[in-house]
């Protein structure tokens, strides 16, 4: 049957989390070099191949764009909530990028540029990188 992976780490990611429990759960906290790494760029890339495959498929850009962001929502959503772990905050705070540009920018500014908390706090212990 199908297994989920639960030893195999890549050396990109914080500490020994895998790639499911980034993309995917929602505990835990990763630096701002994961974030940038695996929440803006990886999902990037992921989201511009899935439009160009589906607009292959012969789906209209419109609609290919709209399933592309929506199967990544999920991800981005993981990543940024380990984020806002990172700084104390609860992942509840996604839901700040739901405020037109001012929430967006904030986001982009407590998540990508401000450092984490340093050690230990109520999310887990401090990433490594």
């Amino acid at each position: 049957m199908f297994a989920l992976p639960t030893h195999h780490t890549s050396p990109l990611l914080a500490d020994d989390m895998t790639s499911w429990q980034l993309y995917v759960g929602l505990q835990g906290r990763i630096n701002r070099r994961s974030f940038w790494l695996h929440g803006v760029l990886a999902l990037l890339v992921v989201g511009m191949v899935l439009m160009a495959l589906l607009e292959i498929a012969g789906f209209h850009p419109d609609r290919a764009e709209t399933l592309a962001n929506l199967l990544i929502a999920w991800p981005a959503i993981a990543v940024s909530a380990k984020r806002w772990h990172d700084r104390d905050r609860s992942g509840w705070w996604v839901l700040v990028t739901l405020v037109p540009l001012i929430g967006q920018l904030w986001a982009l500014i407590d998540n990508g540029f401000l450092p984490g908390t340093p050690g230990e706090n109520r999310f887990g212990a401090q990433p490594r990188r």
